[in-house]
């Protein structure tokens, strides 16, 4: 499926030379699992569908995806220097060309579903990306304003429902919805989605306290010099790790309506939740 993700990039992203093509080329192409477009396919796959008609729609969801992460790692927003052990696309092109790069992507996103999908579904699932994309950027906003800040559980869960489930989601509803699944088909992949973003989030913040925390030759689990709040930092590592198996389970549970058909979104979840990296 990466391979097919990464063939259908590669064709729909611009070839020409100039720098602002080359830095979307960067971005999109730097690595990464493909998470969300692969969730998409395995959701289509639920019902037989043809893949190579899914496939426009999990590229779009991969440039969306990497227009956020570019957008993310700006001096104003996170301010990084390294993406998936990359320099980051501010880095390597400059502060403008990466904003004009993210919002390139962004805009060719929507090309892609338009030109490309089932035109009686295309509306839809512009609409579906489209919510997802201003629900993270909300989610953002929110991890702005939460820097240097101690907040509560319940407003870090509604950063990340926003920040890191609505994309998770739209990939699943997506899929779901070009291979033209019910009403309550649809709302149970979603449902599997907000609990998987979640798992996969709390799980984001184990494994980057525990790095830390070995680094600075502390015990696992001790709260880390750090300008935001997490789920380690809020609840302690060992009920973050509690909190992540509670959201794994309810992701599961979601599925039982399609049987063993969703071996492969459970074995997505597993890997979720006890990934190393």
């Amino acid at each position: 499926m990466k391979n097919q993700i990464n063939k259908a990039l590669l064709k729909y992203l611009p070839k020409d030379k100039s720098s602002l093509s080359k830095a979307m080329r960067y971005s999109t192409m730097a690595g990464g699992k493909r998470f969300r477009p692969i969730l998409c396919l395995e959701a289509a796959k639920l019902f037989g569908s043809d893949l190579k008609k899914i496939i426009p729609a999990a590229a779009a969801i991969e440039m969306i995806h990497t227009f956020t992460l570019i957008h993310d790692d700006l001096p104003a927003m996170d301010d990084s220097d390294l993406r998936r052990g990359k320099p980051t696309c501010h880095k390597v092109f400059g502060e403008d060309i990466a904003i004009l790069a993210g919002d390139a992507l962004n805009t060719l996103a929507f090309v892609v579903i338009a030109q490309n999908c089932d035109p009686k579904k295309a509306s839809k699932v512009s609409e579906e990306l489209g919510v997802a994309l201003i629900r993270v950027v909300e989610g953002q906003a929110i991890d702005l304003e939460s820097e240097d800040k101690i907040i509560s559980y319940k407003k870090l869960e509604e950063m990340h429902l926003l920040k890191t489930s609505s994309l998770i989601e739209a990939s699943l509803k997506i899929g779901a919805i070009l291979a033209g699944a019910s009403k309550r088909q649809i709302s149970a992949l979603a449902k599997y989605g907000r609990h998987l973003g979640l798992a996969f989030q709390i799980t984001d913040d184990i494994l980057d306290a525990t790095s830390k925390t070995k680094s600075l030759g502390k015990p696992a689990g001790q709260d880390v010099v750090n300008n935001k709040s997490t789920y380690v930092s809020l609840l302690g590592l060992s009920e973050a790790k509690i909190i992540a198996k509670k959201h794994y389970k309810l992701a599961i549970n979601e599925l039982k309506i399609f049987g063993n058909r969703s071996k492969n979104l459970i074995n997505i979840a597993d890997f979720v939740l006890r990934r190393t990296a």
